[in-house]
């Protein structure tokens, strides 16, 4: 770790603080989450965490950002491992990532991708990129299948709305990629399809046996929302 000792110091703090506070946030849930709580698991006074968090809403972003950022490094380190000239399978690790680590961490998921904390609102400048990370991540895999010619675009392109091209656009000059509208489209079908799937899992809705084996059934689905993407299969 590099810094001052003091900057040093205040890292380690910091990172401390989200480690307790996610440990509360399993037990507790994020509605229950309580500073002072943290601050007795911390061993200081409530006066002095308060240096570092300014309040519980202080302490749900950075719970958010510390969660997308390791769903984000999970997909990354999956995506890096697969092969790099095969982008169907570089899909299937980036998906595989996102389930393993759900089932990891349900509570850190349900925070991200549940039920809106009743009172809080999560501010945009500083969790829209963390929690855009794993579709950046997808759309970007598809964007070098295409240049590779890895990629099949449907072959009649459905008419859009202006406000419609108009957002897509955006999303092709943030991320800096050059994908047809029908490719961006599909891929936000499947984002939403892969996280409402794992979603699924996570929070029971497959009932008590899960249809005897949610990994196999997974697997079904992860393939079908690669074909949904157009990625061929490696010949």
């Amino acid at each position: 770790m590099t810094g001052t000792p003091r900057e040093r110091a205040r890292a380690q703090t910091m990172g401390e603080i989200v480690r307790i506070g996610r440990e509360h946030l399993a037990v507790h849930g994020a509605a229950a989450l309580s500073l002072r709580a943290v601050a007795r698991d911390l061993g200081v006074v409530s006066s002095a965490v308060y240096r570092y968090v300014k309040n519980r809403d202080e302490l749900l972003t950075l719970l958010l950002v510390s969660g997308y950022d390791e769903i984000g490094d999970a997909v990354d380190a999956a995506v890096a491992a697969a092969p790099e000239d095969d982008p169907r399978a570089q899909f299937l690790a980036l998906g595989r990532a996102v389930r393993t680590w759900a089932l990891a961490e349900p509570a850190t998921y349900a925070l991200l991708f549940g039920s809106p904390v009743p009172g809080y609102a999560a501010p945009d400048e500083r969790t829209s990129v963390p929690g855009t990370r794993v579709p950046t991540a997808m759309l970007r895999l598809c964007a070098g299948a295409l240049a590779a010619g890895r990629l099949t675009l449907p072959d009649k392109s459905e008419e859009i709305s202006p406000a419609l091209a108009e957002g897509l656009q955006g999303i092709r000059d943030q991320l800096g990629i050059d994908l047809p509208d029908e490719a961006l489209t599909r891929g936000v079908l499947v984002w939403t399809s892969l996280f409402g799937r794992v979603s699924f899992e996570v929070f029971g809705q497959f009932g008590p046996d899960a249809f005897g084996d949610p990994a196999a059934l997974f697997e079904l689905h992860l393939a079908a929302l690669a074909d949904e993407l157009g990625l061929d299969e490696r010949s």
